[in-house]
């Protein structure tokens, strides 16, 4: 049996966003839940629009995202496998030439629809004899080239839309080829997925109207068509369809906001489907979630405060060893790293903003006197050490006792005094972490 593989096949022409990454996120997540291959395939076959930079800012977005690739590659280093799958059609007779220009065709068109035809291609070019071609190219016409689809309905089952039917009588002969020699895009990624083995193709509802023709070529080239599944489509929050040349919700952009990228994986997977959105700790986590029958078939609203939201979320149920490195790189290390982070997580909108509870737990910090009288009395009441957790709840019962202060009066003094901040979190937590020396000067109004 033929281990599962699926592939995610962007166009290096601009940064993905959102709405690519749930469709890359769709296919890493069902590899990783039934242990199959995921392939990363550039369609970089229009080599002017193409750029390398596109490449490179892909694969760190996917990085980010968690999405590893078994295998990568570019269909701008493959034409020779097109070029022989074309040979093989030219040869069976499925691949002819036509030489319509785009005007004569667009003609055409507006002559069936004047007379409530479908404006399909009338296949005229079967006609052509070999001197008529001749005739054509000495007037210097070139040829495209088009697929002969078999006339008849394709039916098969989508993983998330159940039964489709599409019938080619419908259809336009679809161009494989055109006049400058280079491919559109159906024919090179049919035989790179029969090369490749992909047997499961996941991606958005927009190429539904591709598959028709896609599974006939695929039967042509002598393979057998992948399990098809399509997606419904992530929107902005006011219903605009996303796109890479704006940069809209790009990936690229998110993780320069500072937003976590399980969050993102999150939204982009769970948004639109019958889960509800919640934080995850783990791709592994998500991946048990996500079900193809879950996905819904209308189109799914992204609303970017809901990633703020979700990030911080996320954020506060991350436990220290899957921060441990990204806290380094803040500076934040030693012993007191573990024990800082469940003190402060909670309270953190971006993972970055604990490198200033960092600083504000070692100092030193502005002095910020609020009542000096109630302070001094704090600090002859405060415990020698050695200090645990409970040592803010038997000093702030021994200053409640000797002032009569409670609520507020009691704690917002002694909060402004150790951190210099109005809030934050919660001092049981963070009074052991700036320990005694700190503790005392601060309520002494001196740096520390």
């Amino acid at each position: 049996m033929a281990t599962p593989t699926v592939r995610f096949a962007p166009s290096p022409t601009g940064r993905i966003h959102i709405g690519n990454a749930r469709t890359a996120l769709l296919n890493a997540l069902y590899a990783r839940k039934v242990g199959g291959r995921f392939i990363l395939r550039f369609d970089d076959t229009d080599l002017e629009r193409s750029r390398q930079e596109y490449v490179e800012a892909i694969a760190i977005d996917l990085r980010w995202l968690g999405v590893e690739p078994d295998i990568t590659v570019r269909q701008s280093e493959r034409f020779a496998l097109y070029d022989e799958a074309a040979a093989r059609l030219k040869a069976q007779g499925r691949l002819y030439p036509c030489y319509e220009t785009a005007e004569e065709l667009d003609r055409r068109r507006k002559r069936q629809q004047a007379r409530n035809l479908p404006p399909v291609y009338d296949r005229a070019a079967l006609e052509l004899t070999a001197e008529d071609r001749a005739r054509l190219e000495a007037e210097g016409r070139r040829a495209h080239w088009r697929f002969k689809l078999d006339m008849v309905p394709v039916i098969w089952i989508d993983l998330i839309r159940g039964e489709c039917r599409i019938d080619c009588a419908s259809l336009s002969d679809p161009v494989l080829i055109r006049e400058d020699g280079t491919y559109l895009y159906t024919l090179p990624s049919v035989a790179d997925d029969l090369d490749l083995g992909v047997t499961h193709i996941i991606r958005g509802e927009d190429h539904v109207t591709n598959t028709a023709v896609q599974i006939q070529l695929f039967e042509a080239l002598g393979g057998e068509a992948p399990v098809f599944g399509h997606h419904n489509l992530l929107t902005t929050a006011s219903g605009e369809g996303l796109s890479k040349r704006s940069g809209a919700l790009s990936i690229g952009g998110l993780r320069e906001a500072g937003i976590e990228s399980l969050a993102v994986a999150a939204l982009a997977v769970l948004t639109g489907s019958s889960d509800s959105v919640h934080p995850v700790t783990s791709l592994d986590e998500l991946a048990a979630i996500f079900d193809f029958t879950h996905i819904s078939r209308n189109p799914a609203r992204f609303d970017p405060a809901e990633v703020e939201t979700l990030s911080a979320r996320t954020i506060h149920g991350l436990p220290f060893e899957d921060v441990a490195e990204r806290l380094a790189a803040l500076g934040i290390a030693g012993e007191k790293a573990e024990p800082f982070w469940l003190a402060v997580r909670g309270n953190l909108e971006r993972l970055a903003d604990a490198e200033v509870w960092w600083g504000i737990v070692e100092g030193p910090i502005e002095p910020a006197s609020e009542d000096p009288a109630f302070l001094s009395q704090a600090l002859d009441l405060l415990p020698p050490e050695p200090w645990d957790a409970g040592i803010w709840s038997t000093w702030t019962s021994l200053i409640k006792a000797a002032t009569g202060r409670k609520g507020k009066a009691l704690f917002h003094p002694l909060r402004l005094a150790l951190t210099g901040r109005e809030t934050g979190p919660e001092l049981a937590a963070l009074l052991p972490l700036i320990g005694r020396a700190k503790a005392a000067d601060r309520l002494a109004g001196q740096d520390a």
